[in-house]
């Protein structure tokens, strides 16, 4: 979404029971809305959670439509632009994505929010950790031997280390991230949303990634998307939107992070910045 002007929420872990994956052991995966606005995609989300599994965990479900429609409601926004992977890998922001957060601070200053900078601070084991976690299903996957050099190299490397890995070392992992979503939530919660950039590049040309070794290439994706995996990771409904395009033409937002249950609230700010960007 966020590379191509869409609005993307997702939203929190169990929202929408049938988006989980069972071989996620860091319950990262969830299914979520792709729109053109914020109504669109609270018509769609309101689909995606109309199940008995969810009635039963949330209760009534709130009206996500109505929510955007109505775009009602004024919060306490924290603005950051720090990274858990800043540990690991070296992290800046292009020109191009510090001014969409720059412009998103200002409508949602404009808008009447309360937007405050702050300096969140993130565990240095949550790059490994999540990496453990994120990529330990690849265990399992059934490849015949004869095609696993069609993999691409990173792929092959992600693979072999998961069969390699111990479960031990995978719950090990998962420890460190467990700890990670308790501390981050806590610091979160002095909020009712976060502010980030979507991306810390402009979308990036086709082979950029794949066109030194396989370390660079996992590198280059932390430095393009750095603010994303901690929300899969704390479970956290979050929501991508565009506040800018660059002179090239290219899509370039923000992306907001909010309470578990919060997912009426994103869409009502979405909602909002699409009356003044």
């Amino acid at each position: 979404a966020a590379a191509t002007g869409l609005v993307g929420l997702k939203p929190g872990r169990a929202r929408v029971p049938a988006g989980s994956a069972g071989d996620d052991p860091g319950r990262l995966v969830v299914a979520g809305p792709l729109a053109r606005t914020a109504e669109d995609a609270g018509l769609l989300l309101d689909a995606m959670v109309d199940e008995p599994l969810a009635r039963v965990q949330f209760g009534p479900e709130p009206d996500f439509l109505g929510a955007a429609r109505r775009a009602e409601g004024r919060f306490r926004i924290g603005a950051s632009t720090a990274s858990p992977f800043a540990t690991r890998y070296p992290l800046w922001l292009e020109p191009e994505a510090k001014a969409a957060f720059e412009r998103g601070v200002g409508l949602l200053t404009g808008l009447g929010h309360d937007v405050l900078d702050t300096d969140f601070r993130y565990d240095n084991r949550y790059p490994e950790a999540f990496t453990t976690a994120w990529t330990s299903g690849l265990a399992h996957v059934r490849i015949p031997a004869s095609r696993e050099p069609q993999l691409m190299p990173l792929t092959r490397g992600f693979r072999r280390r998961a069969l390699e890995r111990s479960a031990g070392e995978l719950d090990q992992a998962l420890a460190v991230l467990a700890k990670f979503q308790e501390d981050t939530v806590s610091q979160y919660s002095a909020f009712d949303l976060v502010l980030t950039p979507a991306l810390a590049m402009t979308p990036r040309p086709v082979g950029w990634y794949t066109e030194h070794s396989a370390e660079v290439d996992y590198m280059r994706q932390c430095q393009y998307s750095p603010f994303s995996s901690m929300v899969n990771v704390c479970g956290l409904p979050a929501i991508a939107v565009p506040v800018l395009t660059t002179p090239k033409g290219l899509s370039m937002g923000i992306q907001l992070i909010g309470r578990p249950g919060s997912e009426a609230q994103l869409l009502t700010v979405a909602a909002q910045l699409e009356t003044v960007r």
